[in-house]
């Protein structure tokens, strides 16, 4: 079996009405692709830092499922509310 692909992200969400339209339009295309959720913000501590207020771990089946979810068009449709909603750090990784 493959490694897995991982998006991670740390977003400080400014307009959290525009941000649950990302999380609703999110889901066409996480279902699509079979993204799994490790964490969805949650209590979290920054000790070096701010880190943002919103900390996402996102999982796929392989790192080339993760890019083609983050490419397709449903995704793409969905990233324009997060990104007018939030600022942040995000990265897409293969892991274990």
């Amino acid at each position: 079996m493959g490694k897995k692909g991982y998006w991670m992200a740390m977003v400080d969400v400014r307009d959290p009405e525009m941000y649950k339209q990302y999380i609703e339009a999110n889901a066409v295309a996480f279902a699509k692709y079979g993204a799994r959720f490790a964490v969805r913000a949650g209590r979290h501590e920054n000790p070096e830092g701010p880190t943002g207020n919103r900390h996402v771990l996102v999982e796929f089946e392989s790192y080339e499922k993760a890019l083609v979810c983050y490419h397709s068009p449903e995704y793409q449709q969905a990233s324009k509310f997060r990104l007018a909603a939030s600022t942040g750090h995000f990265v897409i990784v293969e892991g274990a």
